[in-house]
């Protein structure tokens, strides 16, 4: 599942990706299994976070299982 990552609160990607250009058809984020096409991998600091990614918009989208 991706997620949007904000100051305080997690949010379903859906809430903010339907309105970016860069959303596929149904508004979700650009995803192929292991990589966020509509953005860039952001280093992980522990082997037990969760991959996250920045998308071209600015927000930070975390991939979690």
């Amino acid at each position: 599942m991706l997620v949007i990552l904000m100051d305080d609160r997690v949010l379903p990607s859906r809430q903010v990706c339907q309105t970016c250009l860069l959303a596929d058809r149904t508004g979700q984020p650009r995803w192929r299994p292991g990589q966020l096409c509509c953005g860039h991998a952001i280093r992980k600091s522990g082997e037990r976070q969760a991959e996250c990614y920045q998308c071209e918009m600015g927000f930070t989208v975390a991939h979690i299982e």
